[in-house]
């Protein structure tokens, strides 16, 4: 199974005091015990880095780097990824998914990747399946 990881679900792992970190937890030790593929994008990196650095330090940016992203494959965003997926965010307005939503979509979709680790709610909204379930804050 190959699943896309979100920056929610990034977060939750790292922060013990977030709402989600529980099932978030549980979560990524079942896909990386099961083997499943794990993708991400270079926007969902950058994004959060910038967010774990702000939110809880360098010693989670160290875990972030040291532990969570190797068992990854980062899949990085060409300059007609990035013009479709600005596109896309421009098309959903204000309250639709960011710019790194509408990259990790467009990246889900060029890979043929149905489910994502996430609690974005948009995620769900675009017809994609979310573990351990959506419903959560949109990123």
């Amino acid at each position: 199974m190959t699943v896309f990881v979100d920056t929610s679900a990034i977060l939750a792992v790292l922060d013990a005091d977030d709402t989600m970190h529980q099932p978030a937890s549980r979560t990524w030790r079942d896909l990386v015990e099961s083997g499943a593929d794990l993708v991400t994008s270079n926007y969902v990196v950058i994004e959060c880095d910038a967010l774990v650095r702000r939110r809880l330090g360098m010693r989670a940016v160290r875990a972030l780097h040291d532990s969570v992203l190797p068992v990854m494959d980062v899949e990085w965003i060409g300059e007609h990824a990035h013009h479709a997926a600005l596109g896309a965010a421009l098309l959903t307005g204000r309250d639709g998914p960011s710019l790194v939503d509408c990259v990790s979509f467009e990246v889900m979709r060029r890979s043929e990747i149905r489910t994502a680790f996430t609690f974005d709610r948009h995620f769900g909204t675009f017809g994609w399946t979310c573990i351990p379930a959506a419903g959560g804050p949109a990123s």
